[in-house]
């Protein structure tokens, strides 16, 4: 049985820093981190990121580089994520090697494309709906678009785990599920939420419970 999978994404907020948001999320039991600092200097986003790696190691947890593919080198991260504005995938799979993972974020057929024959391991997907922490934000794609889209990436063979992003909550999991996502991305959600750690406990509890239900149901 494959585990729904649930990634955090690092955000900042008036009182939490972006590694108050990392030990939230760990705190809170997720097991993938990945390290979001779209408008931060190199040199910040470098010492942020060395502090990031010590807790995800120190969990057993994936530690994921947003866009800066040099630094996820030079720091030995585990893979990096890139959008669809950063480098492209095939340019950092060259560089990075078999060793690291990559992710590409897609919002059509042609995006998921690319990214797989540049050799990603997985697709960020979306936006599922309107979310506030990502600028220039792509159409928002629905429980709809994704149905159409694993549909498409199934006929054409294409075989990739798809994460749904963009305003995605712990109710959500269920439905993406169904339509045939591996997993989830969020943010906002949790460090929104009155007790963030205990979110966070909550949305990996769903998880493994929507993980449960569909390994019942490839059994039957």
């Amino acid at each position: 049985m494959t585990m729904f999978g649930v990634q955090f994404i690092t955000h900042y907020t008036d009182t939490l820093t972006y590694l108050d948001s990392v030990r939230i999320a760990l705190e809170g039991g997720c097991r993938w981190i990945q390290l979001r600092m779209k408008e931060a200097s190199d040199a910040y986003a470098e010492e942020v990121a060395r502090q990031a790696q010590k807790m995800c190691r120190a969990c057993g947890a994936v530690f994921i580089i947003d866009d800066r593919v040099e630094l996820a080198a030079r720091l030995h991260a585990d893979g990096v994520h890139l959008g669809k504005a950063d480098m492209p995938v095939r340019e950092a799979r060259r560089l990075l090697g078999p060793g690291f993972l990559i992710g590409g974020t897609a919002n059509t057929f042609e995006d998921v494309l690319l990214h797989y024959e540049g050799g990603a391991d997985y697709i960020g997907c979306g936006p599922f709906r309107y979310t506030a922490t990502k600028q220039k934000l792509a159409p928002v794609l629905g429980l709809e678009g994704y149905r159409t889209l694993i549909a498409r990436m199934r006929a054409e063979g294409i075989v990739l785990p798809v994460v749904g992003i963009g305003g995605v909550t712990a109710g959500d999991m269920a439905s993406l599920a169904e339509a045939g996502l591996g997993g989830i991305a969020l943010s906002g959600s949790v460090l929104r939420a009155a007790d963030p750690v205990d979110e966070m406990r909550r949305v990996m509890q769903i998880a493994k419970q929507v993980s449960d239900n569909h390994g019942r149901q490839d059994q039957n």
